[in-house]
């Protein structure tokens, strides 16, 4: 019926990642500040949940890391790219955060938990 599945339309601050130009300067970006990368299946129910579970506990602000969105539909050939650089396994839904071009949290389905990742820059 089409219930659970939604697009990236929300009011959440997303910066759309849409080329691989832009997943190097990304990359590049994680040594100044944190990036977040979310990838997500917009045909998929669970990742529909995972996302607005995301969307309702994330409190960080651009500043402290950067929240880039990745529509697996559209752009899967950029999720592999994201696999072969950072050496994470392609999983849908998931979040990777890299910091100084490194992957300090990932996690996938069930597992992704804002305030997990929001605790890692309270230390």
């Amino acid at each position: 019926m089409g219930l659970f599945f939604t697009d990236n339309k929300s009011n959440f601050d997303w910066i759309n990642l849409n080329s691989s130009e832009q997943l190097n300067e990304i990359i590049e970006q994680s040594n100044e500040s944190a990036v977040l990368l979310f990838k997500h299946s917009t045909r998929c129910s669970i990742s529909s949940m995972a996302k607005s579970r995301f969307e309702k506990e994330w409190k960080l602000d651009n500043e402290v890391c950067q929240t880039y969105y990745l529509d697996l539909i559209t752009f899967r050939p950029i999720s592999n790219e994201i696999a072969e650089k950072t050496g994470v396994e392609h999983q849908s839904p998931q979040v990777i955060v890299l910091k100084n071009k490194e992957v300090i949290y990932q996690a996938s389905h069930n597992g992704i938990d804002a305030n997990e990742i929001q605790a890692l820059f309270k230390k």
